[in-house]
């Protein structure tokens, strides 16, 4: 991800004008100005760190004669009482900085860590996790971003770089079989070249969107594991098998042994617990 691009900076001072209003007062109240401070970036809790380059991008939007010393990189499984890095300037700056630095860091690296141990479950499987758009508003890129930064896949960004025609499009279409048919011409005709995945429910809506020949993964929404073995040897590789639903750690790898290829799960990223962290600052 790029971590210095003009949309991310453009966000990124959305969000410190949020913050700050007309200024902070608290800092500006009790510290007399041009005072310089150390701040040090503390994990607290077990985990795999997501943010450490965003960190520095929103320091040096804050004040550009901040000095971030980052002593480890985003992607490290590491243990809490982890001194993550350490930055000198301005103490209003930083402590302006404070939290918004650290509500970033901390869910990141939630995502990236809950992720980390969903990918663990699996291991010896060929499955991979994905992601869902069950997303924060705005934080859709970096939450995605922390998905792979804890060893995950990204499903769909968003609605317009993949097909994906859930039982909704297809019970408003008519069924799975106009729904594919009216795709496959929509985009012929406007020159599209996305894949098709189409979600469903039982096997014989597997064996309708098969059928079709146009379908490039098919989604096993709600399946039990049984269900899922059963609809992935029936396919058998004809074309990409995606369960998805009722999953959670305690089945995760009862459903990784069904031969899936992928497992998309929203948790990841819709009810993560943040990682604790905390940024410690005092005049110098």
């Amino acid at each position: 991800m790029d971590f210095t691009s003009q949309e991310l900076i453009a966000f990124i001072k959305t969000c410190i004008q949020e913050d700050q209003g007309d200024g902070d007062h608290s800092s500006l109240a009790s510290i007399p100005a041009g005072t310089r401070g150390h701040s040090r970036l503390l994990l607290k809790e077990n985990g795999v760190i997501a943010g450490m380059e965003l960190a520095k991008t929103i320091l040096n939007i804050m004040d550009s004669e901040i000095i971030f010393n980052p002593y480890h990189k985003d992607g490290e499984h590491l243990p809490a009482g982890t001194l993550l890095a350490e930055a000198t300037g301005s103490v209003h700056s930083l402590l302006l900085a404070e939290r918004l630095l650290l509500n970033f860091i901390q869910r990141l690296s939630g995502i990236a860590t809950q992720t980390a141990a969903m990918v663990k479950l699996t291991e010896g499987y060929k499955v991979k996790i994905l992601d869902t758009r069950k997303t924060t508003p705005g934080l859709r890129l970096l939450e995605k971003w922390a998905v792979i930064t804890g060893g995950g896949d990204n499903h769909r960004i968003g609605l317009y770089d993949m097909v994906m025609l859930k039982d909704n499009h297809n019970d408003s279409a008519g069924g799975i079989i106009a729904a594919v048919n009216r795709t496959v011409d929509y985009l012929k005709t406007h020159q599209k070249k996305l894949k098709i995945e189409v979600e469903t429910r039982n096997l014989d809506e597997v064996k309708e969107a098969l059928n079709t020949g146009a379908v490039d993964r098919i989604m096993l929404d709600n399946f039990t594991p049984k269900a899922c073995k059963e609809a992935v040897d029936f396919i058998a590789g004809r074309c990409e098998t995606e369960a998805s639903g009722v999953i959670h750690a305690g089945n995760l790898r009862d459903y990784a042994a069904t031969g899936v290829d992928y497992i998309s799960l929203g948790v990841l990223t819709h009810s993560v617990k943040s990682l604790d962290i905390s940024m410690k600052t005092h005049s110098i």
